[in-house]
């Protein structure tokens, strides 16, 4: 009984740990978007757009963050698919 007991608990803390960690990530993420977006807003206000320079550095920074939005989509599939196995080997045991 015990061990069913220690089974429950171990499984309830590990699914706590899973949801403060992506309440987390979504903060940092959303909190990272905005002060991206501010960044980018100040750029477009302060850019003289028949310089070509500007309009390069603007062209490189927003294929450069596509990239890497890309990226962090591809990471989240694989975090969520790896996450999703474990909650099905923890209720595999029931």
């Amino acid at each position: 009984m015990t061990t069913q007991n220690n089974v429950r608990s171990a499984r309830r803390g590990a699914l706590d740990q899973i949801d403060r960690a992506e309440r987390g990530f979504k903060l940092t993420f959303m909190l990272a978007a905005v002060v991206e977006a501010l960044f980018l807003g100040g750029f477009l206000l302060l850019a003289d757009f028949s310089n070509r320079l500007h309009v390069l550095l603007l062209l490189a920074s927003i294929a450069t963050y596509t990239i890497v939005v890309i990226g962090l989509i591809a990471l989240g599939t694989h975090v969520t698919r790896c996450t999703l196995r474990v909650l099905k080997a923890l209720g595999a045991g029931d």
